[in-house]
């Protein structure tokens, strides 16, 4: 079953368009990679799937409804189903974890009792491994600490979907591959869906079910990972599968 569906998407700012004309489905339950360099659009494409950025054109559905960006009631909807992991994990210098995880139940469940919302954000650190830092202040958390706490915010309110834009960024191999095995355990336990936007290499291999790969405005290749190595397509070949952009073998 498809949880994301867009026909003819179009994004980008203003009257600038970035990415045009996108037709694609996100599978439940699998990971699906974004993968393109750097100023291609995977970020912007992130944005607008998330309800940050509307979109130039085109039309989006999230499990079976058509996201409005001009309606509260759908836009609140969407909210209520998705997490983002944001660049950098983007945690919030003067709270401590505890209190970054608990912002977006405060903030969608404003009279919740506290005992619920302590639960609830303990669950969520200990998915991540990080129960044992709850009191901890960003300044004090390591690289791959700061994002599994960002991850935890996102997956505080048990969404049907986690956006993850560029969650290796920065580590080095050794914390990128634990980060790595934790979006797979989150997938394989939870069977949670997962969009990932990447350009590492590494991580991609580990962990695509399913990719879209965005470059030049438009969308180069949409589906399955082991499909990927028989796409007919130069980027494709030189900046995915290492081959030389001569070679047309």
């Amino acid at each position: 079953m498809d949880i994301i569906r867009a026909r003819d998407l179009t994004v980008g700012y203003g009257r600038t368009e970035v990415l045009r004309d996108l037709a694609f489905t996100v599978p439940e339950g699998r990971i699906t990679v974004v993968l393109g360099v750097s100023g291609s659009g995977k970020s912007t494409l992130l944005k607008t799937l998330a309800g940050l950025l509307p979109p130039l054109g085109g039309e989006y559905d999230f499990a079976g409804s058509r996201v409005d960006y001009r309606s509260e009631a759908s836009l609140r909807f969407l909210y209520g189903k998705i997490g983002v992991l944001y660049q950098g994990g983007a945690l919030l210098n003067g709270l401590s974890l505890f209190e970054n995880v608990a912002l977006p139940i405060r903030m969608q469940h404003p009279k919740m009792p506290e005992d619920m919302v302590r639960d609830m954000v303990y669950a969520s650190l200990a998915q991540v491994e990080l129960a044992g830092s709850a009191e901890k202040y960003p300044a004090e958390l390591s690289g791959g600490m700061t994002k599994r706490g960002g991850l935890a915010r996102a997956l505080v309110l048990d969404p049907d979907v986690v956006f993850c834009d560029e969650p290796s960024s920065g580590l080095d191999p050794i914390t990128s591959a634990l980060l790595d095995d934790l979006l797979l355990r989150l997938k394989e336990t939870f069977k949670m869906t997962l969009v990932v936007v990447t350009h590492e290499l590494r991580s991609i291999e580990r962990v695509a079910d399913s990719v879209l790969v965005v470059n030049d405005g438009g969308l180069r290749f949409s589906g399955d990972y082991a499909d990927l190595a028989a796409a007919d397509d130069k980027f494709i070949r030189t900046f995915f599968l290492r081959k030389d952009s001569h070679d047309n073998a």
